[in-house]
C-alpha cells in the first residue's frame, strides 16, 4: 500500500504532512511512501532526507495521487478552499484522503470529496481520548501556536519581559495576560513565564485553574457559572450571550492593567466568542500589545483583522493567520508524528473495511463510498440545505 505525500498549497503553510524521521515506522508496517519532489523544502526537509529514508521522489504532484492509495496532507479542501479545488481532479474513486478540513467549519467541501468517492479522514477530529493522545494534531499544533504567539508578542512589545536589576536602576517585569487556558493558552503561559513576565490567566473551565497555577501563573478568578462551559473532551463549550456579556465586564480590569493579552479561546467548529471589546482596547497603555491566536476563528478581539497586524489608540493588535506555518521545522515533525501513528492504526483496523466499531475511525471518517457518514457533519449540512 502506497503513501502519497504532497506539497502544500494553502497561502504561507509551510507546513509538510509527513517528514522523513517518521517514515522509518511506516515503511517497517508495509506502507511505501511517495513524496512530491520540494514537499517538504520550507519546513527544512530536503528531498534527500526522504530519499534517505527509503521514499521514492515523485516529479510531479499528478504522480504522487496516480501512485498512492492514501494521500496525507496538513490542510485538505475544506481547510484550503482557494487551492484545495485544484486537487479534485487528481483523486480517483477508493482512494483515501488524510488531513485537516475544518469539516464543522466548511461541512459543503465533504460533499465535493464523497462525490469523488474518496474516503476522507479529518485529523481535527481525533477523539481526546487516551489511546489516541499520539494522533491529535490539534493538541500538537496549539502547542506550537501558544509557544509562538509569546514570541510575537515579545517582539512587538517596546518592553522587555523579564525583571532586571541593572546599574541603571530595576526594570519591572512585563505583564502578561493569558484568556484561554487549553494546550495554547497553557503553552502561552510556560512561555511567558520562562521570558521572565508575570503572568496571569484566565479559563471559563473550572478545572483550568489547577493547570494555570501549577506553571506559576495567577489564575484570575471571574465569578461566572463555568460548569456549563466544560465541553466534550475538555474542549470549552460556547457560552450564551449573557454570559459571554458579564465575562467581558469582568475582564476589563485585568486587560488594562496588561502589557500584553494573549487570546486563545475557541469553540470546535464555531466562530471565536469576542471577550476583547474595542472599549477594553481603548483602556489599555499605549504600546500595550495583543496577540489574537483565534483570529482564523474570527478572533477574540472586536478589532482583529486576519494576517494584520493593526494600531488601535496606540495598541498594537496582531492577528496570525497559521502560526503553527511560523514554526514550520518542528511543527512538521509533531504532525508527522501524529499522522504516522493514525496510518499505522488505520492499517492494523484493516482498511479499507474500516472497523466503525473503533471510535478514533469512527469519530475521524467524514466521507465514504460516494457519502458523507460523519453525524456531526451531516447535521450540519442538513441545516444548511
Amino acid at each position: 500500500m502506497k503513501v502519497g505525500v504532497v506539497q502544500e498549497t494553502f497561502p504561507g503553510e509551510h507546513r509538510v504532512a509527513l517528514v522523513p524521521t517518521a517514515l522509518a515506522q511506516l515503511t517497517k508496517a508495509g506502507l511505501e511512501i511517495v513524496v512530491e519532489q520540494g514537499a517538504g523544502t520550507a519546513a527544512g526537509y530536503p528531498d534527500a532526507a526522504y530519499r534517505e529514508r527509503g521514499a521514492v521522489l515523485a516529479v510531479s504532484r499528478q504522480e504522487v495521487f496516480q501512485d498512492a492509495d492514501i494521500v496525507v496532507q496538513v490542510r485538505s479542501l475544506g481547510a484550503n478552499l482557494e487551492n484545495g479545488v485544484t486537487d479534485l481532479g487528481l483523486l480517483r474513486r477508493g482512494q483515501t484522503l488524510i488531513g485537516m478540513s475544518d469539516p464543522l467549519g466548511e461541512p459543503k467541501a465533504a460533499q465535493q470529496l464523497a462525490a469523488l468517492g474518496v474516503a476522507h479522514f479529518a485529523l481535527e477530529l481525533i477523539p481526546r481520548i487516551t489511546r489516541a493522545q499520539s494522533m491529535d494534531v490539534l493538541s500538537s499544533m496549539a502547542t506550537v501556536a501558544g509557544y509562538k504567539a509569546v514570541l510575537l508578542a515579545a517582539d512587538a512589545l517596546p518592553k522587555m519581559f523579564p525583571m532586571m536589576m541593572t546599574a541603571a536602576g530595576t526594570i519591572s517585569p512585563a505583564k502578561v495576560f493569558v484568556v484561554g487556558a487549553g494546550v495554547a493558552g497553557l503553552q502561552a503561559i510556560a512561555s511567558a513565564k520562562r521570558l521572565g513576565a508575570v503572568v496571569e490567566a484566565y479559563d471559563v473551565r473550572a478545572a483550568a485553574k489547577e493547570q494555570v497555577e501549577s506553571l506559576g501563573a495567577k489564575f484570575v478568578e471571574l465569578p461566572l457559572e463555568t460548569a456549563a462551559a466544560e465541553g466534550q473532551g475538555g474542549y470549552a463549550k460556547q457560552l450564551d450571550e449573557t454570559a459571554i456579556a458579564r465575562q467581558r465586564e469582568l475582564m476589563k480590569k485585568t486587560v488594562a492593567a496588561s502589557d500584553v493579552v494573549i487570546t486563545t479561546a475557541a469553540v470546535p467548529g464555531k466562530r471565536a466568542p469576542i471577550l476583547v471589546t474595542a472599549e477594553m482596547v481603548h483602556a489599555m497603555a499605549p504600546g500595550s500589545v495583543i496577540v489574537d491566536v483565534a483570529a482564523e476563528r474570527g478572533g477574540n478581539c472586536e478589532l482583529t483583522r486576519l494576517g494584520q497586524n493593526i494600531v488601535e489608540n496606540g495598541v498594537q493588535i496582531l492577528g496570525p493567520r497559521n502560526l503553527p506555518a511560523l514554526v514550520p521545522y518542528h511543527a512538521s515533525q509533531m504532525f508527522a508524528k501524529n499522522v504516522a501513528t493514525f496510518l499505522l492504526h488505520l492499517v492494523k483496523t484493516g482498511m479499507p473495511a474500516f472497523n466503525l466499531e473503533d471510535e478514533i475511525i469512527r469519530d475521524t471518517l467524514i466521507t465514504r463510498d460516494g457519502q458523507v457518514v460523519h453525524a456531526r457533519v451531516l447535521e450540519l449540512l442538513n441545516k444548511t440545505a
